[in-house]
């Protein structure tokens, strides 16, 4: 059987899913490949994922009909704290003095994703293949032959003009085009769990830099905290095998008291921590999105947030069926390129930049880094920019990311 589509978006996470929503009344024929059948996740986990949410995603996830069916379960972020280990000064950021509710949420990425899959139940014109699997691509006039592979082993044939890459760092798409990518790696691991906190951290974020990697507290509800520390991959073995106690003295060792003691970590997750960039964000008739574009280091919390912005500018380039439009054609896809340009070279340089400058020991280094930050914290003309940045609002912003 052979269904013809304009737009296949391979891939059904976070990035994909809201970019089939934003396409939901473009009059596109879409459809979504997902790898995994999709499910609601309704149990609460004690080590699950969390997931830094600027101030210009929620407004996203708003204006796609997604933050209704996610927000109660979201902490706003009104404030965030940013120092350094042995490093004096430090910056602080206030949404009340931006005139703003909030700069941000903390959202568990199983909660996105129910409400993602939510909305997409919702939704009308969307056709869905999952479980399904992308395995081979191939032109096809003025466009590209898809098949699909079951967990059965059962194939499927489509026919699309634009197939969008949202599959991940390993992207099936991004190798078929034959797009390479630049990688770095850190040689840092990053551990990741909940745990409880003594004194309620009041919608304040924490991002501390030490001498082995940032450690990041984000505030959810009932006296929990989302923790993500980074530690010299040598070190990632024996930190995961640390009794609950020894963890926690070892972190307050690096982070300090702020939230009085800490106590029940959550169990620990390790994600090997690497820079990934495609080399192109396009080729005929292809466009990657998301990890598959960029994996970026999780320092400033950007990976979600400019993968979302990658999914709502294509689909402001896209903009309609109207008129026998090409959704493929390669100066639509230009656009896109032109359009993600700064945002996407701006974000990966700014955590790269930030991994090597506050893992700089040298004093010079140190002295010169902690003016920095006492003099950011008392210029608030500085502080706004600082913080417009971190909220999302950069580039050529999608309109989306720009409701109030």
């Amino acid at each position: 059987m052979n269904d013809r589509f304009d737009i296949v978006i391979a891939g059904g996470g976070l990035v994909g899913s809201s970019l089939a929503i934003a396409l939901e009344d473009s009059g596109w024929r879409v459809a979504l490949v997902e790898a995994a059948a999709p499910r609601l996740d309704l149990e609460p986990r004690p080590d699950e994922r969390n997931l830094a949410l600027a101030r210009a995603s929620v407004n996203a996830l708003e204006s796609l009909g997604v933050w209704a069916h996610a927000a109660a379960r979201a902490t706003a972020i009104a404030r965030v704290h940013v120092s350094r280990r042995g490093d004096f000064g430090a910056v602080r950021l206030d949404a009340a003095e931006l005139g703003l509710p909030a700069l941000g949420a903390v959202l568990p990425a199983r909660e996105l994703g129910n409400a993602l899959l939510q909305r997409l139940d919702a939704g009308t014109g969307l056709t869905r293949f999952a479980p399904a699997q992308l395995v081979a691509v191939e032109p096809s006039g003025d466009a590209l032959a898809v098949e699909l592979a079951g967990p059965d082993g059962s194939s499927r044939r489509l026919s699309t003009r634009l197939l969008v890459g949202a599959d991940g760092t390993a992207s099936f798409v991004r190798r078929d085009a034959g797009i390479g990518v630049g990688e770095t790696d850190y040689r840092q691991t990053a551990i990741v769990t909940t745990l409880s906190v003594e004194r309620p951290l009041e919608g304040c974020a924490y991002e501390r830099f030490t001498d082995t990697g940032p450690v990041a507290l984000l505030p959810m509800g009932e006296r929990r905290a989302g923790l993500v520390v980074t530690v010299p991959q040598d070190r990632a073995e024996a930190v995961l095998a640390l009794a609950d106690d020894a963890f926690v003295d070892w972190i307050h060792a690096r982070f300090g008291y702020r939230a009085g003691r800490f106590s029940r970590p959550g169990r620990r997750h390790a994600h090997p921590l690497k820079r990934v960039m495609a080399d192109a964000l396009t080729a005929p008739r292809r466009v990657l999105i998301g990890n598959a574009a960029q994996t970026v280091h999780p320092l400033g919390a950007q990976g979600f947030n400019l993968g979302l912005r990658d999914a709502l500018t294509l689909a402001e380039v896209l903009g309609n069926a109207a008129g026998g439009a090409d959704p493929g054609e390669a100066g639509r896809l230009a656009e896109h390129v032109r359009r993600r340009r700064d945002d996407r070279e701006a974000t990966t340089a700014f955590s790269d930049d930030l991994v090597h400058l506050m893992g700089n020991e040298r004093l010079p280094v140190r002295l010169a880094r902690s003016a920095a930050f006492a003099l950011l914290d008392r210029l608030p003309p500085l502080k706004r920019r600082m913080a417009l940045r971190g909220m999302g609002f950069r580039g050529d912003a999608p309109q989306r990311t720009l409701s109030r």
